[in-house]
């Protein structure tokens, strides 16, 4: 492998910065623009990119801290770094300030918004409620085990198991039940409300309990929820403050697509004797949905695809309002097509990848409809992910 010195531009999508030689991107890790590194190449098999490791930090940013997790650190050998905290090495207002600008650039470079769009939107990410440094916000962590039995995260960008002794990250509950080794390959450790507990994947354990604000939802121990202590929440309020109130009609045929066990639902209602389906492809969550929605007499819970329910009802909706908190890789064409052919009032999209957003943005865009407002909120500290919700509309 080879050592380079380079000097760090900007930062791409992915937690990886960017730097260029002899008219090449460099993608390198754990890295600050600005910064010159000494880094390794370890992936030179592509003719316009390659990608390295910082070796070590000759320039430091101002913006570079001891990492939160020693784990992780750079002082580290790259492939015995723990993944998971690629951003731990930098101050949480330069993170932040990162994530936005990595959300500005797809907005105009994957979603195709005019540059004046997105000075409009004005994005950027809002620090939530927590510890100032981020650790301590995770209430799920899956873990994985080596061939010996020993537990820890997979290094950065590998299937290679780093052995840790700590979880800074999680909430403390978890990391107590942090175990030296273990059975299976994998191992999820969860914290909801006053319980704790680790489970393997074949593993079976009756459904948990989560409150949010005055309502309680059930759901599998082992079920999609939120991360950050604090998510729920947050989310609930951004998506109530997104809906436009003059544009939501009780009395519409309201949907909220990719619906879980009925989080924001639920939101959409507050309290109002609303009409809403829930839509959510998974059994288990579904069941759950429509349990925890039982005192809202309007709401429904329906499980299908969300591409097939919406190929089947083919419905217009003329007054709805559509959430939508589609998964990783966002909603894709279909959806959002079938979604804009029913002409509903507005949309409410929730979004954990700014790629994917702005990629289901740039198609809205082709079909009438523009962002009205977008906030994104620091929902997974010292990582490159981030929580956006954007409200569209058709254009007048």
């Amino acid at each position: 492998m080879t050592d380079l010195e380079l000097d760090v531009l900007r930062i791409a999508h992915g937690g990886v910065a960017v730097a260029e030689l002899d008219g090449r991107v460099v993608f390198v890790a754990d890295a600050i623009p600005g910064e010159r590194v000494l880094a390794r190449i370890t992936d030179d098999r592509h003719d316009r990119f390659w990608r390295a490791e910082t070796v070590r930090v000759l320039d430091p940013s101002p913006d570079r801290v001891p990492h939160v997790w020693a784990a992780a650190s750079v002082d580290r050998a790259p492939e015995q770094r723990a993944g998971g905290a690629e951003f731990g090495h930098i101050a949480p207002a330069r993170q932040r300030a990162l994530k936005a600008e990595v959300l500005r650039d797809a907005l105009g470079r994957i979603g195709r918004l005019p540059a004046s769009d997105v000075a409009a939107l004005a994005p950027e990410v809002a620090a939530v409620p927590g510890r100032d440094d981020g650790t301590r916000s995770r209430t799920r962590v899956r873990l994985h085990v080596d061939r010996a039995g020993r537990v820890g995260p997979y290094a950065a960008r590998s299937k290679r198991v780093v052995p840790v002794g700590d979880l800074p990250l999680a909430v403390e509950a978890i990391e107590r039940l942090l175990p030296e080794r273990a059975r299976g390959r994998e191992l999820d450790l969860v914290a909801a409300g006053a319980t704790a507990f680790a489970a393997g994947p074949r593993d079976r354990r009756p459904p948990i309990e989560e409150r949010v604000g005055e309502r309680t939802f059930r759901l599998e121990a082992l079920g999609f929820w939120q991360v950050h202590p604090a998510a729920p929440q947050v989310l609930t309020d951004a998506v109530r403050a997104a809906v436009d109130p003059g544009r939501l009609d009780p009395d519409a045929d309201n949907l909220d697509l990719y619906g879980g066990v009925g989080l924001l639902a639920a939101a959409l209602a507050d309290g109002r004797d609303l009409r809403v389906t829930t839509v959510e492809s998974d059994a288990a969550a579904s069941g759950h949905a429509r349990a925890n929605l039982a005192d809202l007499p309007r709401a429904r819970a329906v499980e299908a695809r969300v591409d097939a329910f919406l190929e089947a009802e083919r419905t217009p909706r003329p007054g709805a309002t559509v959430l939508l908190d589609p998964p990783r890789s966002g909603s894709g064409a279909e959806v959002v097509d079938a979604i804009a052919a029913s002409r509903p009032a507005q949309v409410v999209y929730v979004a954990c990848d700014p790629v994917a957003l702005a990629r289901d943005l740039g198609a809205f865009a082709d079909r009438g409809w523009r962002p009205a407002s977008l906030v994104a909120f620091d929902l997974f500290p010292n990582t490159h992910h981030l929580e956006a919700v954007a409200r569209l509309v058709p254009d007048a």
